[in-house]
């Protein structure tokens, strides 16, 4: 069970692609401002380039940087896989078991190290892990409340929906989304804007300009209250 001392949240996205890592890196910035120790956990990553000598994960090393604590890799990154495909897929090529009982310890010990922690989950809500079991069971597992990044482009009403559905019938608290401007070409974008923060029934933490290059660091994000007051 989660320490009531302690505060972390599990960032997932409505598919692939649409900025989980650039929203958990602006949380982990956000966040300490106001928490000592905040890291970043990236339970099960897939796809690996060669970096000074090691296979390393450009979402792990990215949720490193944003940091502003320092863990061991078999903490903040219990599985790399060298693959990038779905992590079941990966993990079959790899030989490798995810153990959802093993990433909750893992992020267990985090959190004893530390105040405030930022999960980022694989792919979108319900990637599968094995054959048996989804990234929405490791998100049930962990009993966190919830941030949802919804990738603006066309058709993500229904992924978002979908999705925030499929949150809270994991008896889950959606405790925030945000807008991740993926498609400059999308049309409507305020009317999609706005028929989410209706339907969404959460808050709304950043609208997300499409960029180049996005900077985490420069990222506005509206942190309710409760997250900003360490409970210690």
């Amino acid at each position: 069970m989660l320490d009531l001392q302690k505060f972390s949240i599990f960032v997932t996205g409505t598919d692939t692609g649409v900025g989980k890592t650039l929203v958990s890196a602006a949380l982990l910035h956000a966040l300490a401002r106001h928490y000592p120790r905040v890291v970043g956990m990236k339970p099960v990553a897939a796809g690996t380039t060669l970096v000074d000598g090691f296979q390393a994960n450009d979402d792990v090393l990215a949720l490193r940087a944003a940091s502003n604590f320092a863990v061991p890799p078999e903490l903040d990154n219990p599985v790399l896989l060298p693959d990038p495909l779905s992590p079941h897929i990966a993990a079959a090529r790899a030989g490798v078991e995810i153990s959802i009982e093993h990433l909750v310890a893992c992020h267990q010990q985090l959190l004893a190290q530390t105040d405030a922690v930022v999960v980022e989950g694989a792919g979108g809500f319900m990637v599968p892990l094995s054959d048996t079991q989804t990234g929405a069971d490791l998100a049930q597992a962990l009993g966190l409340p919830v941030v949802l990044v919804v990738g603006l482009r066309l058709g993500c009403l229904n992924h978002a929906l979908l999705t925030a559905g499929a949150i809270r019938a994991r008896g889950l608290t959606l405790a925030g989304w945000v807008a991740n401007h993926v498609d400059p070409d999308m049309l409507a974008q305020a009317d999609n804007i706005a028929f989410l923060l209706q339907q969404l029934q959460a808050p709304l933490l950043a609208s997300i300009a499409h960029q180049a290059q996005p900077e985490a660091r420069d990222i506005h994000l509206e942190l309710p209250l409760t997250w900003q007051t360490p409970r210690l």
